[in-house]
């Protein structure tokens, strides 16, 4: 994290830039999208990014630890550490463990509620148990925890200009969309590590077991049922970000061009998808790195247009912060029956 981000947010205790810089690497190795759409930021605002995503990060990368050495008791073992120390955290006792000591102190300075950071270690823990879900409900109690609460922990540090509570609903089920379209992406990932979370329901329903996926991801051969089933789970997740669409003006116009761009890039992970075939059991699909800079170039534009409208110079490229989202991602996709932002615990199952 530059000296320039801590400064502006007035970040100035050693121990704490120590900390933020260290969630800022995270999120720079392994969060491409969010680290890129995070620059878009205002300036004194990155660090709390940095800090919510570095701790979930972390916490995920416990959980997804593929070392042999590291069994589902060890894991569990570190995960309990790590809440521990994020309890003391919050409370504001003592920790050594840079990913709490600033999500704790972003926790403290955004006023953000403690019972995200306690529903999002419950679905973490559901993860060492939890191979598979049986249907969509059931993946959406998952979810609440490990996606839709990013959502809300990330609202005061964006802003809004309604009502929070007006905009919790669709933050919530953009958390949800984001992380739909990772199972969509990561599906034979998974599928090593033991899960599956495309619900079994929806894979019935075209044919398509736990097995199947097994043989396709181990020959290398598709499968029409597995192209079906999969087809489905993409308008499934088109239709979450119908849902969530709306937030993104009630943000602060300081932070729209910030989540417009993460908005835009991970809906184009469908589009990477569904342009090469469905092979996600056997490849990852990327978005090109040309339409990255182009997304990316655009939000600039856009973040340079807020900032004039926000020192009351409104100018002819101002209005371009206002255009709607792309009709590609956020397209006519039937809506789920149960609503991805249910506010029930993690099931006894597990599913960024």
């Amino acid at each position: 994290m530059t000296d320039r981000e801590l400064d502006a947010a007035r970040i100035t205790d050693p121990a704490l830039r120590a900390a933020y810089r260290h969630c800022r690497a995270l999120n720079a190795r392994h969060g491409r999208t969010y680290f890129l759409a995070t620059r878009l930021l205002p300036v004194e605002r990155r660090p709390a990014v940095h800090a919510l995503y570095g701790f979930a990060r972390w916490a995920d990368d416990i959980v997804d630890s593929l070392d042999p050495g590291a069994g589902a008791g060890r894991r569990d073992a570190v995960l309990e550490d790590l809440a521990r120390s994020l309890d003391r955290g919050l409370r504001g006792g003592r920790t050594d463990e840079p990913v709490v000591l600033a999500l704790a102190d972003t926790a403290r300075r955004y006023a953000i509620a403690h019972a995200h950071f306690t529903d999002f270690m419950a679905a973490m823990r559901s993860d060492l148990v939890v191979t598979d879900y049986p249907r969509y409900a059931d993946l959406c109690g998952y979810m609440h925890g490990s996606a839709a609460v990013i959502g809300l922990q990330m609202l005061p540090v964006l802003g809004t200009v309604v009502p929070r509570e007006e905009a919790a609903p669709h933050a919530s089920a953009l958390g949800v969309a984001f992380q739909l379209s990772n199972f969509l992406r990561d599906v034979g990932e998974d599928l090593d590590r033991g899960r599956v979370y495309l619900p079994a329901d929806l894979l019935a329903a075209h044919g398509v077991d736990r097995p199947l996926l097994r043989w396709s991801r181990d020959t290398g051969r598709p499968d029409r049922r597995i192209t079906a089933a999969l087809r489905e789970f993409e308008a499934l997740t088109r239709g979450v970000y119908r849902q969530a669409a709306p937030g993104v003006g009630m943000l602060d116009p300081v932070s729209r061009p910030c989540i417009r761009t993460a908005f835009v890039l991970y809906g184009g992970i469908l589009d990477a998808i569904a342009r090469e075939g469905y092979p996600v059991l056997h490849r990852r699909a990327v978005v090109p790195r040309r339409r990255r800079a182009a997304v990316a170039a655009d939000g600039l534009v856009r973040v340079m247009a807020a900032r004039l409208r926000a020192r009351g110079r409104p100018g002819g490229r101002a209005a371009m912060a206002e255009r709607p989202l792309p009709s590609r991602v956020v397209d006519a996709a039937p809506r789920p029956a149960v609503s991805p932002v249910s506010p029930a615990s993690p099931v006894s199952r597990e599913v960024v």
